[in-house]
């Protein structure tokens, strides 16, 4: 057993520790970067360095963890804590109104004000869903969508995702986050120029790119490829109350996930039907895929009433 660390090897650690989760959110979460490359790596070596002399403090929170994991034989089958539902589409304005109809009926039902319901909008990214859990704040298990109900354990590979903390401050004893995986189009088209002057097959999309990257049996090969994740909702979780979908997403956002900008709440189908416009005018400039925008009822306990609808 290895003997504990003297106290001032144990502050510095944990100052190193907090440094690199802080420029780790500025670089990959904000896009905004404080140091170098150079510097960040600089102090990534010293934690490592601490971390060898002093085995006891290597945990699986550590920035030193992110990549490091031997290669798999194969995924682990996951039961997930709550479904995870597919959304349904609405191809036009006409289907979205239709939609709309239909919950307002469902809820007219349960005996809900028609005045009372807001909506929020948010891209629907074309990724691949994901679940995070964490325990006591450090991320414990990673898994895909699969069929809704299991899907695979690729914890190891998710760790090399720098957009997803290790760790977050002041989460519940539990907490399962969900979101999408992608790959940005400027590194897709790298990826796939890579490949092709390697002799490779190219991939036909950044989604295919994403889901194939995710799925290596080696977190190495995964990490070589500059993944990133959007985080749309919380799952299963203790201690955590909301009634709004944006005030979840307000909690993620604070709490160091990251969340797609140009999230909106509306007071009416319209005002949703515009927002849905703003979206498909503004893919062309943006450095991920979507597919359309996702449309919520914006009271938590609307939602749960309704259900898929």
């Amino acid at each position: 057993m290895s003997a504990a660390a003297p106290p001032e090897v144990l502050e510095r650690s944990t100052e190193l520790r907090r440094a690199l989760e802080h420029h780790n959110h500025r670089y990959y979460v904000l896009d905004d970067p404080e140091v170098s490359d150079a510097e960040y790596d600089r102090l990534l070596d010293e934690l490592r360095g601490l971390e060898t002399e002093h085995p006891a403090l290597r945990t699986p929170d550590s920035p030193t963890q992110r990549v490091g994991g031997r290669p798999l034989e194969r995924f682990a089958p996951v039961r997930h804590l709550l479904s995870m539902l597919s959304l349904a589409n609405a191809r036009t304005e006409e289907e979205l109104r239709e939609w709309e109809a239909r919950a307002r009926r469902l809820l007219a039902k349960e005996g809900v004000d028609e005045a009372a319901i807001d909506y929020v909008t948010e891209p629907k990214v074309d990724g691949l869903a994901i679940s995070l859990v964490y325990e006591d704040g450090v991320l414990a298990r990673g898994a895909t969508r699969g069929d809704g109900e299991i899907g695979e354990d690729v914890t190891q590979n998710l760790r090399t995702i720098g957009a997803i903390p290790l760790r977050v401050d002041g989460a519940p004893p539990l907490l399962e986050v969900r979101g999408e995986v992608y790959l940005p189009l400027a590194a897709f088209a790298a990826l796939n120029e890579r490949r092709a002057e390697a002799g490779e097959p190219t991939f036909a999309n950044p989604r295919n790119s994403a889901a194939g990257s995710l799925r290596q049996l080696d977190p190495g090969l995964t990490a070589s490829r500059p993944l990133s994740m959007w985080c749309y909702g919380i799952g299963a979780s203790e201690g955590l109350e909301f009634e709004r979908q944006h005030e979840v997403l307000d909690w993620l956002r604070d709490h160091g996930f990251r969340v797609a900008p140009g999230v909106e709440t509306h007071p009416d189908i319209d005002a949703v039907a515009r927002a849905c416009l703003r979206w498909e005018e503004r893919r062309d400039g943006l450095d991920y895929e979507i597919d359309g925008a996702v449309v919520k009822v914006d009271d938590l306990e609307l939602q749960r009433s309704l259900g898929v609808v």
